[in-house]
């Protein structure tokens, strides 16, 4: 049995029956999908407010980590479960100076291991390296391989997460070089949700 676990990350619409597919997903995924990611871009803080509140109560009930991508103050906001920075989106010391000791703080770290090892000593719960493959939610020029993964895995204790057009097919060499989280997002939602899971699921066993 692989220790790897799923971390959903949410399309960019959230609305319409995206709280009945994310709880579908969630049942289907039981102790495999144990994160979610609430990631909408050009939302003003209160109407992002209003579309996690929902999606937050499923994974409460679900027992599954809601991490808010790229905002502190809406983390913070909604007491969600933590916040994935990116490099861009701020300083891992002052985001656990503002959100306290519980929170989770995950970094965006591409394909570096400097990044990553700055990120650590900064007091990061995560790091996540990406794009492994092209990816339909976000182009990135990064292109680590699965030996980053075992490289960081036979080193250090922070979970690291493999990012980037991630499918049922295309995973079992992140699986096997260490990573403890595939995330993923186009895989999940481009099609059948539970459909996904499952394909997911006989990977992980």
């Amino acid at each position: 049995m692989s220790d790897c676990q799923l971390y959903l990350i949410s399309p960019l619409d959230v609305g319409g029956d995206f709280a009945h597919r994310l709880d579908r997903a969630l049942a289907a995924g039981e102790g495999l999908a144990t994160a979610f990611q609430f990631r909408v871009k050009g939302v003003d803080p209160h109407e992002a407010a209003r579309l996690a509140a929902p999606l937050l109560e499923i994974c409460r009930a679900r027992d599954v980590a809601f991490i808010v991508n790229d905002s502190v103050s809406l983390a913070k906001r909604l007491k969600a479960d933590g916040v994935h920075l990116g490099q861009g989106d701020g300083d891992v010391r002052e985001a656990r100076e503002e959100l306290g000791r519980e929170m989770q703080i995950g970094v965006t770290c591409h394909a570096s291991r400097h990044l990553a090892m700055e990120a650590g000593e900064a007091g990061a719960d995560y790091v996540a390296f990406g794009a492994f493959f092209p990816s339909e939610t976000k182009p990135s020029e990064h292109r680590p391989d699965e030996e980053l993964l075992r490289f960081w895995s036979g080193l250090f204790e922070i979970p690291s997460i493999a990012i980037g057009g991630i499918t049922p097919e295309n995973c079992p060499p992140l699986i096997e070089a260490g990573a403890d989280f595939l995330a993923v997002s186009h895989a999940v939602w481009g099609g059948d949700e539970v459909a996904a899971i499952n394909a997911f699921a006989a990977k992980l066993k």
